[in-house]
């Protein structure tokens, strides 16, 4: 089981409610397409990394700094979607979805949650979490949240806090870093899926893979700079507290 193929694919149009076009958005000289890149090219598990595009300024772009794109359709609603598109140009038995707004994914944590599918032939998913240190993400519906049983899987995701602290049992309350990973073959088939009522209500995709019955393992992270690693760009002034996150760790 030590020698799956594993492919990174970095989902990236061109179409953005808040930020048009992020994906080609300098980050001190760089456009953030090329960030995420090359912090997912030093991972020890990816043999092929690449970025499927719906637009041909991104392909260029990321052609432009000798990275491979490849061209998938405009009508995708999901970045799962797109994903699915693209993996079929790739011989590859395991898939990892890399968000395109996260330009310092730390490459550890793609290992990370790629490692389970090396043990366990029955796990079809995975994804990451981290635990919530800041006061100020308990109570953020940005933040999503996620559970899981003793065994690492995923009893639900919400934007709301859980648990809920009814109790003074001490507990940890952690944060779904969105970041996964797939069997080729299990990937086809939740595209397929159809939407269901949790997924829609909260707005989170990955309630479609539980509210169908599947399991999702979930890897808690070592990487502890989530502030940076797991930090998603979203805005203007998202592209300026990336670049001063930069300059401060020295990384420019």
């Amino acid at each position: 089981m030590d020698d799956l193929t594993v492919a990174g694919i970095i989902p990236a149009r061109y179409g953005s409610t808040r930020l048009p076009g992020k994906a080609l958005e300098q980050i001190l000289g760089k456009p953030m397409v090329q960030r995420v890149y090359e912090r997912s090219a030093q991972s020890s598990v990816l043999d092929t990394v690449c970025v499927a595009t719906d637009d041909e300024r991104i392909a260029r772009a990321v052609e432009g700094f000798g990275g491979r794109a490849i061209m998938t359709s405009p009508d995708h609603p999901s970045g799962t979607d797109r994903l699915a598109e693209a993996v079929q140009s790739l011989d590859a038995e395991i898939v990892v979805n890399i968000q395109g707004d996260q330009p310092f994914i730390d490459p550890a944590m793609i290992d990370e949650v790629v490692e389970p599918f090396l043990d366990d032939e029955s796990i079809n998913m995975t994804t990451v979490m981290h635990p919530i240190s800041r006061a100020e993400d308990i109570e953020d519906t940005a933040c999503v949240k996620v559970v899981v049983d003793r065994a690492g899987f995923a009893l639900y995701f919400s934007r709301s806090l859980i648990p809920y602290p009814e109790t003074d049992e001490p507990h940890g309350v952690y944060e779904h870093v969105g970041l996964y990973a797939y069997r080729a073959g299990f990937l086809h088939k939740i595209a397929n899926l159809p939407p269901t009522l949790l997924e829609r209500v909260e707005s989170l995709e990955q309630l479609r893979v539980l509210e169908h019955g599947y399991r999702i393992r979930v890897v808690e992270t070592a990487c502890r700079d989530n502030e940076f690693s797991g930090f998603s760009v979203d805005t203007a002034d998202d592209l300026a507290r990336a670049e001063a996150m930069l300059r401060q760790r020295g990384l420019e």
